[in-house]
């Protein structure tokens, strides 16, 4: 009897369990406009050497085809230019839902053709890792930048470079503050002066939190010194950065970049 008493409520504590996670995440989507994507970042750590090309050869032939037909395009694939530990690669993943996000791996591995074309890096011994480590974040897009937009220096497949900043707050509260002023002027300033968009996120699941991080593309190193130089002297951004409430000092408690370039086979 008292073994029948434990299964009923093991079983009914595990039906609660299952409720509780699926209303959680229905929550999360229903305060999220549909619009609005999420964006996954990932970043692989390396070491020198054959890890690079195994890295490269795995998501050229495998991973990014998979993602494709699992319904996740664009995706960016990056090195470093200048910031720090290198070689690290970084790769942006965009998801329709969080569902997307927590279905991406089961999706892949169900792929008749990725454990196949990926096989050396997926099946790689403890003796020879693929990589190092990897760290995965997760955000969702702004109300004004509610989807990753492909640059057109990506379209036309022209020399580009991106850059990956990310604000650190002293609180949610701040975090919020910033993003709410980049959803009232601070984006259209950055469109307005070359500063291309590709994605801007609020950080749900990563480091540093909370934060928002984004993605912009530029033509050069001397373009991206320019459109910022242009932003900085605005007037309409100075204007904005005076308004109460919006001072750095009160919102932002510190500011990381780091210039990246695509690889040969990145679609963005």
């Amino acid at each position: 009897m008292k073994r029948r008493q434990f299964l009923k409520s093991s079983l009914a504590v595990s039906a609660l369990a299952t409720a509780s996670s699926t209303t959680m995440v229905r929550s999360a989507e229903e305060k999220t406009s549909t619009a609005r994507e999420f964006f996954e970042l990932r970043l692989y750590h390396l070491r020198r050497g054959p890890m690079t090309k195994r890295f490269d050869d795995f998501y050229r032939a495998a991973a990014i085809p998979a993602m494709n037909r699992a319904g996740m395009n664009p995706i960016g694939v990056f090195n470093v230019a200048t910031g720090p530990d290198s070689p690290t690669m970084y790769v942006v993943v965009p998801h329709k839902s969080a569902e997307s996000f927590a279905a991406a791996g089961e999706k892949m591995r169900a792929d008749t053709e990725y454990p196949k074309l990926g096989a050396e890096f997926i099946n790689a011994p403890a003796t020879d890792p693929s990589y190092v480590r990897v760290e995965i974040s997760l955000m969702v897009g702004f109300e004004t930048a509610p989807k990753l937009e492909l640059p057109k220096l990506s379209v036309d497949k022209k020399p580009r470079i991106f850059e990956l900043r990310t604000y650190e707050s002293h609180s949610k509260k701040a975090n919020k503050k910033k993003i709410e002023m980049f959803d009232k002027g601070e984006l259209d300033i950055f469109r307005r002066v070359g500063i291309a968009p590709v994605f801007f996120g609020e950080m749900l699941v990563g480091s540093k939190l909370p934060n928002l991080t984004y993605m912009v593309a530029f033509e050069s190193t001397a373009e991206r010194d320019k459109a910022w130089s242009t932003f900085s002297a605005d007037p309409e951004w100075q204007k904005l950065r005076s308004q109460p409430g919006y001072a750095d000092a009160d919102i932002v408690s510190n500011i990381s970049n780091v210039i990246l370039r695509p690889t040969a086979y990145s679609q963005i």
